[in-house]
């Protein structure tokens, strides 16, 4: 897998631009010249190259939280200093580089690894690794890597079903290493190791951990050598090209994970210097602002016509639904647009699920389709296979485009559904970068046109604060639990019962 791009396509439609050799392309936005030139300028008005500037700068853009959004350091294989508060992050990076690749070089006898974290050390994660598990020949290793994240303990019983405990390394993945759900999984799986006959000296060199809180991890056991930081400049959204990314390299290799560090890095490298005309990110966002200011859409789809890219779409509901689902912007006024809801799944299961909706349904909702040129498989049938998936990528956004009249009113295609077409080269560690890297610095463009802050997510805090005095009431198992101030007449009626 090279790190370098591919010669660009020739004969792109007037209505496609590329970056990176992905290819974007906008036909069926149903934007006029006018209507783009108007966009452009509504987005200079709102300062939106200064914000870029700002982001790649290390200015504190995440107002709330009083600190930069500096994720784009992570995969800067350039090494330029990227400062912060005048002093280089990039030597720390480097180091971490450093450690990731001198563990992949002495990783060995390993069977299992049990990766615990939650949202977003799980997403990112997990997209990688099973989208890079599908490109032909690649190195995977002989390890089985497992993902436990929920708190239901059905996950946790499957995992260590199938894993072996004394060739079993698990990665606890935490920023604050408070993370309830992580921390129950992680005490877990010890527990596991201790029944199973290991020692206390082969758990301890059993567990690593991926965190901020390194005094945390070193009192839960994990040896220090063990512990790869990440800091508080990065989201945990936007983590994946941290030490979170570990298992990546460890599954596939080091040279793997630097590929899909340089992807990531080359879309940087567009968004920050391209015109807001070329600017793929800027393109995107501005085409989904177009159709929430026309034709008020409450929802966009992301459909990847790759079966490797099935986990792209809940990855993106994190990415846009928890940085930018918000009502009040960053001068703590109302904001009159957000982000809409995102679903999706892998094309053409797709068509099978709810596509008839997006055809007939009263409600507009645009799509993001994303389509590979070249087939995920060696397989002697892979091309003819390959031809039909592309074949109803393009003919379910031409359908939607253009639909279709009839007597029969059930026949009916209203037509007019807006869409994007994404053509990646070809589906390796590189380009699944590029392509991350697009829809997060898509999600940064939509943030500051909308005025939100980006890099922050107050919203998921309140539910956990009030899980807190029900579990201590299920614990209980009191008869009769009597309504409070963190516990409603309605829920205090549910915990009864359950408790009965």
């Amino acid at each position: 897998m090279s790190s370098r791009p591919m010669q660009s396509p020739d004969n792109l439609p007037n209505s496609a631009h590329t970056a990176v050799d992905v290819v974007l392309d906008t036909a069926y936005q149903n934007i006029n010249d006018a209507q783009w030139s108007d966009l452009f300028a509504a987005a200079r008005k709102s300062k939106l190259e200064e914000f870029i500037a700002d982001m790649f700068a290390g200015k504190h853009i995440n107002l709330s939280e009083d600190r930069p959004a500096l994720h784009s350091a992570l995969r800067n294989l350039s090494k330029a200093p990227v400062l912060l508060d005048g002093k280089d992050v990039m030597p720390a990076v480097t180091k971490v580089w450093q450690r990731i690749e001198a563990l992949c070089n002495k990783w060995v006898g390993v069977t299992d690894v049990i990766h615990i974290g939650i949202g977003g050390s799980d997403f990112g994660l997990r997209l990688a690794i099973e989208a890079l598990a599908h490109v032909p020949e690649i190195e995977s290793r002989g390890m089985q890597m497992h993902f436990l994240a929920n708190i239901d303990t059905a996950e946790l019983a499957r995992i260590l079903d199938r894993a072996q405990p004394n060739s079993t390394r698990a990665i606890i993945v935490s920023k604050s290493f408070t993370t309830l759900e992580t921390a129950m999984n992680a005490k877990a799986v010890v527990a596991w190791l201790k029944n199973s006959g290991c020692t206390q000296g082969q758990i301890a060199r059993s567990l690593f951990a991926v965190t901020a809180n390194v005094p945390a991890a070193k009192e839960f056991g994990v040896e220090e050598d063990n512990i790869f930081p990440f800091w508080d400049w990065v989201g945990g959204r936007y983590s994946v090209w941290s030490a979170v990314g570990l298992p990546i390299a460890l599954q596939y290799g080091f040279k793997t994970f630097e590929d899909f560090l340089a992807g990531a890095h080359a879309m940087d490298l567009h968004f920050k210097n391209a015109p807001l005309e070329q600017n793929l990110p800027v393109i995107m966002a501005l085409a989904l602002l177009h159709q929430q200011e026309k034709r008020g859409i409450k929802a966009y789809a992301a459909i990847p016509y790759a079966d490797a890219l099935d986990w792209f779409p809940k990855w993106l509901q994190q990415l846009d639904m928890e940085s930018n689902g918000k009502s009040v912007g960053r001068d703590g006024k109302p904001v009159k647009h957000s982000s809409p809801v995102v679903f999706g799944s892998a094309g053409s299961n797709a068509q099978h699920s709810y596509f008839q909706l997006f055809h007939q349904g009263p409600e507009v909702i645009p799509i993001d389709f994303i389509a590979v040129r070249k087939p995920m498989s060696d397989r002697p049938e892979a091309m003819a296979h390959h031809h039909i998936l592309l074949s109803n990528c393009l003919a379910q956004a031409q359908a939607l485009a253009h639909g279709k009249s009839a007597a029969n009113p059930n026949d009916v295609y209203p037509g007019n559904r807006p869409s994007n077409l994404l053509f990646l080269p070809e589906l390796n560690a590189f380009y699944l970068g590029a392509l991350l890297a697009l829809y997060e610095n898509r999600a940064a463009t939509l943030g500051a046109l909308w005025n939100i802050n980006s890099f922050d997510q107050p919203g998921v805090e309140y539910g956990k604060v009030l899980a807190k005095p029900i579990e201590k009431a299920l614990v209980g198992g009191s008869d009769q639990i009597s309504p409070t101030d963190s516990i409603d007449a309605v829920t205090a009626a549910r915990i009864n019962f359950l408790n009965s």
